[in-house]
């Protein structure tokens, strides 16, 4: 009995010498060696944090409207990170002291109160955005109540399923601005106009809007300004309305400028077809001394300008009936031109 005791004890220590019940030498096998190192994975871990990385800083080019030296409402397009919420977020930018703070170009300033909240916004199926801005909404000055109106509407209307906006602050309908009192119509929109004038208009209800885009300069920066002019009824080419309102130029004492010559005119009606306009001028449209040579200002002030007409795309220029013009980089503009996707970038 005691021979077979022995020998069991001996069986016990052999198998606990071998591991076989989780002692120390089995765990160093087990485990991995320190110094192994396994690429697939890393490298599998490495991909995942840099498509990661690279999500969250993706950015979209988006219009933000804002407010610059001489009052004007201008958008100016910056790079914002994408998004799901993007009218929630463009709304967020506008807001003094907050994200666009480190973006403000020289000269400008956000639209909305410091502190504002977007609590909620909510598209309907017939294209009307409903904000709600929190009770901080209200602290604005009074001069900026039309600029505020403007600059909403013309930032969320930059989406192709934004047609309107309604405004609510703390759940509340508005139906006039907390301040002015300025009335605030069911359903704002781009057809409400921006940087209106009404200077020398006798009798506005003989007249309708167009819109012309002008140039502003803030040291080295130009940039370019949209304006709702009142034209007569009886001006029944809208598209010579606005070539004819670009070279009349800013008003007087507005701070804005114009590239156009006092004596360029239209030598014919615009010709319009399959969305492309084309204008005959003389030879002052030239802004150079150079012969052929159209400004940039110029020929971009005229896209902005007449793409704001409904189904015009782009634009073609000729002077005397022949199209053999460059623009200032020396670029034959044979092609018609179409409006840029975002204004005011640096590089239009």
């Amino acid at each position: 009995m005691r021979r077979v005791w022995v020998i069991a004890t001996m069986f016990i220590f052999i198998l606990s010498g071998c591991g076989l019940f989780g002692g120390e030498k089995a765990t160093k096998e087990i485990d991995p060696p320190k110094d192994v190192t396994y690429v697939g994975d890393e490298q599998s871990v490495q991909e995942k944090e840099t498509a990661e990385k690279e999500k969250a800083t993706e950015t979209v080019q988006r219009e933000l409207y804002l407010i610059d030296k001489n009052g004007f409402v201008v958008p100016q397009t910056f790079a914002l990170p994408k998004t799901n919420a993007a009218a929630k977020q463009v709304l967020e930018y506008l807001v003094e002291n907050g994200p666009i703070s480190e973006l403000l170009p020289n000269g400008f300033r956000a639209v909305l109160p410091a502190d504002t909240q977007v609590l909620s916004v909510n598209l309907k199926q017939d294209g009307t955005l409903v904000i709600d801005f929190s009770k901080e909404f209200a602290n604005y000055r009074p001069e900026d109540e039309k600029r505020i109106l403007q600059a909403i509407t013309w930032t969320v209307t930059q989406f192709d399923n934004v047609k309107r906006v309604k405004i609510r602050m703390n759940g509340h309908d508005q139906n006039v601005m907390p301040v002015n009192g300025t009335p605030i119509s069911e359903e704002l929109s781009r057809d409400d106009g921006i940087n209106i004038e009404t200077n020398g208009v006798v009798d506005i209800t003989n007249t309708h809007p167009v819109i012309v885009y002008f140039l502003a300069q803030d040291g080295k920066q130009t940039y370019y300004v949209p304006v709702t002019r009142r034209v007569p009824n009886s001006e029944q080419d809208e598209l010579a309305a606005v070539v004819n309102e670009l070279i009349k130029g800013p008003s007087y004492g507005s701070g804005l400028l114009s590239d156009f010559q006092a004596d360029a005119k239209l030598l014919e009606a615009p010709k319009y077809e399959d969305g492309k306009v084309t204008l005959n001028f003389n030879e002052a449209i030239y802004g150079s001394v150079e012969k052929n040579v159209v400004s940039t200002h110029v020929l971009n002030c005229l896209v902005l300008s007449l793409t704001e007409q409904p189904g015009v795309e782009s634009v073609a220029i000729t002077v005397n009936g022949k199209a053999e013009l460059v623009d200032e980089s020396g670029k034959p503009l044979s092609e018609p031109v179409t409006r840029p996707q975002n204004v005011n970038t640096g590089s239009f």
